[in-house]
């Protein structure tokens, strides 16, 4: 069996996901010994042998949907979105600091990847509601690689997960060269999966029960408070992008 959870999954927070995992197979009665940290996210995620993973929203919707099972989405605790969203954060060079969204109309965005809800799929809907353009695009493989880019100048902004912010905030120091300039609307988040025909609500209970089991600070530490249970619907009901 494989568990994994690669999406907010770093070096200063691993030792509380491992406790999470603990937590879920005690709740659960089964499962890994460890947390799956190497190979590809789609081998993880497709996986017959998958118990529990996070995944993003736009991948879910667009091509896993029909091959996993979901279970539910986090409640992130966050003032930013509701409990089971969140939203993305579009940060630029802290040059930019005082000035709204129209003076990146035209400028050069890091993108962590094109099938990414949170740093290209909200990010082109909240320019294009707005009439505004998205200027020279370059991907960066991972959303704090989009963040150094805009850091050191090689690209004018970037659309962050809001968690993955948060953790930047905390552990980068490179965060202090970055400003906030707005916020998207908030979508489902990142979703909770299984292997496909597992027992979803069996699976409910026991990762609700792993959450609450870790101590308030380690929720703190995950920006996971709760389980909410979301309708494949709820994803499906995002729009989807182009290429970038």
């Amino acid at each position: 069996m494989i568990a994994a959870f690669p999406m907010y999954d770093r070096p200063e927070v691993a030792a509380t996901w491992d406790r999470l995992l603990h937590q879920f197979r005690d709740a659960y009665g089964d499962g890994p010994s460890t947390l799956t940290r190497d190979g590809g996210l789609w081998d993880i995620w497709q996986s017959p042998d998958l118990l529990l993973a996070q995944t993003c929203g736009f991948p879910y919707r667009t091509r896993l949907k029909d091959k996993v099972t979901l279970i539910g989405a986090p409640d992130h605790g966050i003032p930013e979105a509701s409990a089971g969203h969140y939203c993305s954060v579009i940060v630029a060079h802290r040059r930019f600091e005082g000035r709204d969204l129209s003076a990146l109309s035209g400028a050069t965005l890091a993108y962590n990847e094109p099938l990414s809800q949170s740093g290209w799929a909200a990010v082109w809907r909240h320019f294009d509601e707005r009439a505004l353009r998205i200027g020279t695009r370059h991907q960066s493989g991972a959303h704090r690689e989009s963040a150094r880019l805009v850091a050191d100048g090689t690209a004018d902004f970037a659309a962050l997960d809001v968690i993955s912010w948060k953790l930047m905030q905390r552990h980068d120091a490179f965060a202090e060269d970055l400003v906030v300039v707005d916020l998207t609307t908030p979508t489902p988040a990142l979703p909770f999966i299984s292997a496909r025909y597992q027992d979803a609500p069996r699976l409910q209970k026991a990762l609700h029960n792993a959450i609450q089991n870790l101590t308030r600070g380690q929720r703190e530490e995950l920006f996971l408070q709760g389980l909410v249970t979301l309708p494949q619907s709820s994803y499906e009901a995002v729009p989807n992008p182009p290429a970038p």
